[in-house]
């Protein structure tokens, strides 16, 4: 890995407000090459060809400074077409460098390089890259840490001894990108076999006898460590908790809550926490354990893979070997939560709250438009037959917003992002020459969204599931406040889901158990102190209430990070239009990015939808 700090030229004049005051570091432009290429890894007896980033698992940190600029050279040297995410990065007026294949660029090909440059700006705390493709995300992933620009020192609690990134994974012996290959064929038995915590097993698992090696934290006593934790897995929500100790959770997606004190920790798929641990136990050997979660029967059950770390007290020279010698005690092992409870994720999301400070964004009190989007999963039901049929055994169908399962258009030349800039998409169907259809504001029809008889009972659910498949996007004038009701479902399943949007955070007004009723939970909504999340976990069986402004032009994904789901159609694109100030209008895209007419579009496009299955509409 290459990395580059290049101070920029920066006058200023200094003003000193107190003798402590400290000075802001210089803005820096953070430069890194990412060679994407496959490596043989062993775990559990198996040797697995497996995609990564300079040859790393987890893949390297991006460590920046608030104000900092990054550039990141991509070069794929993998069989596979690649785009690189920022998670959570807002990517301010710059949606060109978002990485979601034919949505903001086209994929980056095998043996082809392409360059990301990214401003940060306004933002503080934990995030990640992650592969924007199908499955690679499973092992394409890294932490993205932005620091204040005022140092450690002026962080809105204690200065930690040390900061530790912690990213919870899963292990999968198979070639990813066959994953979406199979779903599309309704093959939905491919599951990983372990769970990692940065990249390691533990001692859960072992090979012919021998455990497998485990994360271990070396902590010293009465220091204070700073855990970024990250969910990267595929599937599953999971809860992370260490033996004898607290944390005080202190940020999530990088915005700062008010310090509270848990036990557990619960992360889902594309949620960061930001959370203090003080070395305050016996010396000793704790274990740092993670969990999934699983909705109860009727629900499909898959594996529960557990793993878990270590937290290992350094070894006091003052003592005698058999009392100061950790490697002499027994671990002590955290109490779980059961993998069928969702009540402490739910209060454990609940319980955030944004923490006060001069800069925070304020809730916008007037509202313009309302959304209610029913998520669950769907079947195709051509001719008006029963989808009874499309559900027996573990076959699956769609997964849906207001029955709308997401799917590129066949006819897509170019990028959406582009069709909407350059108006040069070469089909003339529709707008911008791509068949788009419009996400509509509420379900199609009202019905007893969390009813447990429709989970176990497809024909139950035939008349509610029945869905269609689109190019699903919604228009949004610059500056519109927008709120949003996202409503889980029991249609067949009663999962959780992780929503995540491109380019923006979303004030977390309220959240609850069952059907949502304005009438009724419009007065429970928080504008004083809500949290602000990019990836916002809709509970099992209950709703989220959230509010966003429209404010960053562009061409954005909205989807769940289940990757099962996205890959399934929970999905839909919004566009946000330009405003009326030069500072509010998307630029032209950087050089490096392909225009129309600079490039054979259509055959990239075709490459692209056959590397990855995309069929036309049912």
């Amino acid at each position: 890995m290459k990395t580059r700090r290049v101070l920029t030229a920066i006058t200023m004049a200094v003003i000193v407000f107190f003798s402590t005051t400290p000075l802001p570091v210089a803005a820096s432009v953070i430069e890194h090459t990412f060679v994407v290429s496959h490596m043989n890894v062993t775990r559990l007896c198996k040797e697995t060809l497996v995609t990564v980033v300079n040859g790393q698992l987890p893949g390297p940190v991006i460590d920046v400074t608030e104000g900092d600029s990054v550039v990141v050279h991509v070069v794929n040297k993998s069989p596979s077409n690649i785009t690189i995410h920022w998670h959570g990065v807002k990517q301010w007026l710059n949606c060109w460098a978002d990485g979601v294949p034919m949505i903001t660029q086209y994929p980056i090909q095998p043996n082809h390089n392409f360059t990301y440059r990214l401003n940060i700006t306004g933002q503080e705390g934990t995030l990640w890259w992650h592969a924007h493709v199908p499955g690679l995300r499973a092992t394409l992933h890294g932490a993205f840490i932005i620091r204040p620009r005022h140092g450690a020192s002026s962080y809105p609690f204690p200065k930690p001894h040390k900061e530790i990134p912690i990213i919870i994974g899963d292990w999968w012996q198979m070639d990813l990108a066959l994953l979406e290959k199979h779903f599309k064929k309704e093959i939905v038995d491919d599951l990983p076999v372990a769970a990692t915590i940065n990249g390691k097993i533990g001692d859960l698992y072992n090979c012919s006898g021998a455990v497998e090696d485990g994360y271990v934290l070396d902590v010293e006593p009465g220091k204070t460590y700073l855990l970024r934790i990250i969910n990267a897995v595929l599937f599953s929500e999971y809860y992370l908790k260490v033996a004898g100790h607290k944390f005080t959770v202190v940020a999530a997606d990088a915005n700062y809550v008010n310090p509270y004190t848990t036990d557990v920790i619960a992360v889902a798929p594309g949620e960061t926490v930001d959370a203090l641990m003080v070395a305050d136990a016996p010396q000793g050997r704790y274990y740092m354990v993670a969990l999934p979660n699983q909705a109860p029967l009727p629900d499909p059950q898959i594996p529960v893979f557990i793993t878990r770390g270590m937290v290992r007290y350094k070894y006091d020279n003052n003592h005698g070997e058999e009392e100061g010698d950790p490697s002499n005690d027994v671990p002590m092992v955290p109490e779980m939560p059961d993998q069928h409870d969702t009540t402490t994720s739910f209060y454990f999301h609940g319980n955030l709250t944004s923490l006060h400070r001069p800069q925070r964004t304020k809730v916008p009190v007037q509202v313009d438009e309302h959304m209610f989007i029913t998520l669950g999963l769907g079947s195709f039901c051509p001719h008006g037959r029963s989808c009874e049929k499309r559900w027996r055994g573990k076959s699956m169908g769609a997964a849906t917003m207001n029955n709308v399962s997401f799917q590129l258009s066949t006819d897509m030349a170019v990028p959406l992002l582009d069709a909407q800039y350059y108006h040069c998409n070469s089909t003339s169907s529709s707008d911008d020459g791509i068949k788009l259809y419009t996400l509509p504001d509420n379900p199609p029809r009202p019905f007893d969204f969390t009813n447990p008889a429709l989970t176990p009972d497809a024909s139950e659910a035939a008349l509610l599931q029945r869905t269609i498949r689109a190019t699903a996007v919604r228009r949004f004038r610059y500056g519109t406040v927008v709120d949003m009701v996202f409503q889980s479902t029991s249609l067949l399943q009663t999962d959780s889901n992780p929503m995540h949007l491109h380019g923006h955070d979303m004030f977390v007004l309220a959240q609850g158990r069952g059907n949502y009723n304005a009438s009724r939970d419009v007065a429970s909504y928080n504008l004083v102190d809500p949290p602000m999340k990019n990836t916002v976990l809709v509970p099992r069986i209950g709703w989220v209430a959230i509010r966003f402004v429209a404010d960053n032009p562009g061409v954005w994904f909205m989807h769940c990070h289940y990757e099962f789901h996205l890959m399934m159609g929970m999905a839909a694109v919004f566009i946000i239009e330009d405003g009326p100030t030069v500072d509010s209008v998307l630029p032209p895209p950087p050089l490096n990015h392909p225009k129309c007419g600079h490039v054979n579009s259509l055959k990239a496009n075709e490459l692209y939808l056959m590397d990855n299955k995309v069929v036309s509409s049912a």
